[in-house]
C-alpha cells in the first residue's frame, strides 16, 4: 500500500521520473558525441593495458559494472572507491585512470586531485562539462547536463553509454547495446514490487551483473530508507545466507553469460530459505520455476546492462513509493556530497 498522501505525487518522485524519461535519448547522444575523447582513452589503454576506475556511490557502481567488459578485451581493469584510493592507494604508475563523478565536484574528487596532482593518462567522466573534474583532465561528458533528482538513474545510463564509446574504440561491437537503448524494456514491474511489499531489508546480487546489483541497492536504500545492500553471488553463498527469511527480499540480476546458471541456483536457494525472490532476467533462458521473474531482451555484456537497467529502476521507484511519503527527497544526504 502506498504511503503517498492523497493524489499528490512527491516532487522528488516527479523529478526522478523526468530524468528517467529522457535518459535513453541523452545516453544515445552521449555515445555519439564521445568519440574524440573515447579514442584518447582507448589509445592510453592500449599502451598501458591497465585501467583504474575511481568513483563514489553510483559512480563506483558504474565502475564495478564495466570491470568485466574491459577485462573481456584484455584490459586489467579494477574499480576502487575514490575514498579507498585516498586512504590506501594503489600504485598509479603504468595505469590509465578514469575518475567518474556526475557532478565533477564531489569532495573526494577535489581532494584526490589536490593530493595526487594529475597523474599521466588520467581522464574523467562527468555530466558537467564546466565542473572542476572537466577543467582538470580530458573528460567524457554526458549530454543533457547534471542530473538534478536524488538517486542516480539518468546519470547511470549516460555513464554506461560513455563507457560503451570507449569499449567500441577498443573493438567491442556496440550494435545491440545501442538498439536496446533505442527500444527500452516496458515490462510491468507491479508483480515484482508487490512480492517484496512486506520485507524489512533487501539484498541484491549478481555475478557478471554485480555492478548493476550494487547500483540498484544504493538507489533502493536512498529512496526507501530501509537497509538494501549488495553481495556478489559467490559472497552471498559464503555465510550471509543465514540472514535470509520471509522479511529479507532477494533481488537477482541474470544475463546471457556463463554465470547465468549460478544466478538461477541462487534464486532457488534463496526461495528455499523463505525469502521472496525477484530475478531481473536477460539470460534468454526459461524462468526459474516459482520465482518472480522480470524478463527483458536476452543480452550479455554492455547490452545486458541497458536491457536490465530500465526495469530495475522502475522497480526501485515502485518499491520506495510504497514505503516513503516524500520519496525522492533526501533527509540526511545531498545530491552532491561535499563533506568527507
Amino acid at each position: 500500500m502506498t504511503v503517498t498522501a492523497g493524489n499528490e505525487r512527491p516532487a522528488g518522485l516527479i523529478a526522478i521520473e523526468y530524468e528517467m524519461a529522457r535518459q535513453n535519448a541523452d545516453a544515445i547522444a552521449s555515445f555519439e558525441a564521445a568519440k574524440p575523447v573515447a579514442e584518447k582513452i582507448a589509445e592510453a589503454l592500449r599502451a598501458t593495458g591497465r585501467l583504474l576506475l575511481l568513483g563514489m556511490g553510483g559512480s563506483h557502481a558504474v565502475g564495478r559494472a564495466v570491470e568485466p567488459l574491459y577485462r573481456d578485451l584484455g584490459i586489467d581493469a579494477v574499480a576502487v572507491p575514490l575514498s579507498e584510493q585516498l586512504g590506501q592507494p594503489l600504485p598509479l604508475s603504468g595505469r590509465t585512470i578514469l575518475v567518474t563523478s556526475q557532478s565533477g565536484e564531489s569532495a573526494e574528487v577535489l581532494r584526490w586531485f589536490t593530493e595526487a596532482g594529475v597523474p599521466e593518462n588520467t581522464f574523467g567522466l562527468t555530466l558537467d562539462g564546466n565542473s572542476s573534474l572537466a577543467r582538470t583532465v580530458p573528460c567524457l561528458v554526458g549530454a543533457g547536463g547534471n542530473e538534478q533528482a536524488f538517486a542516480a538513474t539518468r546519470s547511470l545510463t549516460i555513464s554506461f553509454a560513455l563507457h560503451l564509446a570507449v569499449l567500441a574504440e577498443l573493438g567491442a561491437d556496440p550494435t545491440q547495446a545501442v538498439q536496446i537503448l533505442k527500444n527500452p524494456s516496458a515490462a510491468s514491474i507491479d508483480a515484482a514490487a508487490a512480492s517484496l511489499a512486506n520485507v524489512s531489508a533487501i539484498v541484491t546480487s549478481g555475478r557478471r551483473t554485480q555492478g548493476i546489483a550494487e547500483a540498484i541497492a544504493l538507489g533502493l536504500t536512498e529512496l526507501s530508507r530501509i537497509p538494501c545492500f549488495s553481495l556478489e553471488g559467490g559472497q552471498l553463498r559464503h555465510g550471509p545466507m543465514e540472514m535470509l527469511g520471509p522479511d529479507i527480499g532477494v533481488v537477482l540480476f541474470r544475463a546471457a553469460d556463463t554465470t547465468s546458471e549460478l544466478v538461477a541456483r541462487m534464486a532457488v536457494s534463496a526461495a528455499q530459505a523463505g525469502s521472496p525472490v525477484v530475478v531481473f532476467d536477460a539470460s534468454g533462458e526459461a524462468p526459474v520455476a516459482g520465482i518472480e521473474t522480470m524478463k527483458v531482451d536476452a543480452a550479455s555484456g554492455a547490452a545486458a546492462i541497458f536491457a536490465l537497467l530500465p526495469a530495475a529502476q522502475r522497480f526501485m521507484l515502485a518499491f520506495a513509493s510504497h514505503r516513503v511519503a516524500d520519496v525522492g527527497t533526501p533527509v540526511r544526504s545531498s545530491k552532491i556530497t561535499k563533506v568527507e
